[in-house]
């Protein structure tokens, strides 16, 4: 289901340090219905001794949360300014300075910002060649608008580039190369870091690379010592991030720019909508991942050379993110949407453990589920018209809800398109199939949630036939061939 566009959206990343010259951290996103509030966010970004937080908008509520809080700061622009700042620098001016020059910090109470990124990966190859024309041009006009202001030396301009900007066909990182639709840009782009002493930003995905690759095994991407090594000449490769990330290298050093420094801006494991997606197998993965940087050994072609940071994804499960690449979109987060901890990782904050957030405010404990005393003959079609528009994702093909019995899957339903609306007693009805309970009906690690208390709701009346409309597709085809234990088709 597509984002909804009555939603302004927000992503950040925070940076927890190691205390050995690199930084790990972890991608946030508030593409939510009922986000966490931008004030427990920066408590739960100070209770976990984070140092850095990377912001993929400008929200001025979020910069006035973190104003003071001495973290570092990265801005983002999104793709649809793109276009307008390509082409005006006055734009570009008005841009830092609303959003730069205003909040910045010269060891006052401010916002300490430290990078500028502009676009949200706008080479994804999804998006075709939509943004190509308009990247460097932003990033030219922002920097001149920095500098202008006087701010060049303090703020660097960077460029968050997606996974499939790099390929190699063969699996090999020797023969790693930038897509060839993006050569002239790759240039233009590293050629513009390279000058302003800028890193180049780049997401790396494992789970993703597993996905689509049969030659890479689940061991080779949890960092598993007992994995079998993938040969490339007299090179030995251990994991899939080590392998992802010599590809990358190989393709700058192509172009030339064989030392420019890199952060992987993105790099994570989702917990729930598809097979292997578990809070066990991310954990593993967060370990390894974590103890790998901590070693400090590098990559093949670049030994004792780590990357300079790295950007776990993410910090909160996003019930409005896009499932086009797949149903575990939704739930990257290393913490669920409220804020509570999925598992333990030591990010280097001091402590093994993962601080929660504290005092979350939710809607009253209700729920919305089935009443098995009605005729549920048309419970099918009613559920599906719930997942519409609400996130269902768990029920999917191992899901942490696809084995629960029908219909308790129809309460699922049910229940999330409830808690959507704000527990409103009309969105409990489903033609009179619908009962509100007081008792939590959660089976085993299948949790009907209750939502977070928000000043607003995303979704009101006029918005629901709409957004049925755009979305019911989408629904439909995520539910095509669904395993249903007991009666109906759903």
């Amino acid at each position: 289901m597509p984002p909804n566009p009555l939603l302004p959206f927000l992503f950040l990343s925070i940076v927890c340090p190691l205390g050995l010259g690199s930084t790990a951290g972890v991608n946030w996103g508030t593409m939510s219905s009922h986000p966490l509030p931008a004030s427990k966010v920066v408590e739960l970004l100070k209770s976990n001794d984070v140092s850095k937080v990377k912001l993929f908008d400008a929200d001025p509520s979020v910069l006035q949360a973190l104003s003071g809080s001495n973290i570092a700061v990265t801005l983002g622009i999104p793709n649809s300014m793109l276009p307008t700042l390509n082409s005006s620098r006055k734009a570009a001016e008005s841009w830092v300075h609303d959003n730069v020059t205003r909040y910045f910090s010269h060891g006052g109470a401010g916002v300490r910002i430290e990078y500028v990124a502009v676009g949200d990966e706008p080479f994804l190859l999804s998006y075709g060649e939509q943004f190509h024309p308009f990247v460097i041009g932003a990033a030219m006009n922002i920097q001149t608008a920095l500098t202008k202001a006087n701010l060049a030396s303090e703020v660097k301009v960077v460029v968050p580039c997606s996974f499939d900007t790099f390929v190699s066909e063969s699996g090999l990182p020797s023969e790693g190369h930038f897509r060839t639709d993006l050569n002239k840009t790759m240039i233009e782009l590293l050629t513009f870091l390279s000058k302003h002493h800028s890193p180049f930003f780049v997401t790396i995905s494992p789970f993703i690379s597993f996905q689509q690759n049969k030659n890479i095994s689940l061991d080779f991407t949890l960092f598993n010592d007992n994995a079998r090594h993938h040969k490339d000449g007299h090179r030995s490769y251990k994991n899939s991030f080590d392998l992802s990330y010599d590809t990358l290298v190989t393709a700058s050093s192509k172009l030339g720019f064989p030392e420019i420094d890199i952060v992987v801006a993105r790099i994570g494991w989702p917990t729930d909508g598809a097979a292997n997606a578990t809070s066990s197998i991310a954990k593993t993965f967060m370990k390894g991942l974590i103890d790998h940087l901590h070693s400090k050994t590098g990559t093949p072609l670049r030994p004792q050379n780590p990357p300079i940071e790295t950007f776990i994804f993410s910090l909160l499960d996003e019930d409005q993110r896009s499932i086009t690449s797949g149903n575990f979109e939704r739930h990257w987060g290393m913490f669920t949407f409220d804020g509570q901890a999925k598992y333990h990782v030591n990010l280097g904050q001091g402590s093994k453990s993962l601080v929660n957030a504290q005092f979350v405010e939710y809607l009253p404990s209700k729920w919305c589920v089935v009443n098995n005393n009605k005729d549920l003959s048309n419970a099918t079609a009613k559920a599906l018209e719930a997942c519409s528009v609400s996130d269902c994702t768990a029920l999917s093909s191992g899901g942490s809800c696809f084995n629960i019995s029908w219909p308790g899957n129809i309460s699922y339903a049910f229940n999330s398109y409830y808690q959507q609306h704000n527990q409103r007693a009309d969105s409990c009805d489903f033609g009179g199939l619908g009962l509100i309970t007081t008792v939590d009906p959660s089976v085993d690690n299948c949790r009907f949630f209750v939502e977070l208390q928000t000043s607003y709701s995303t979704f009101d009346h006029e918005a629901d036939l709409f957004l049925w409309i755009i979305s019911l597709m989408a629904y439909f085809q995520m539910f095509i061939g669904f395993h249903v234990v007991g009666k109906g088709d759903f």
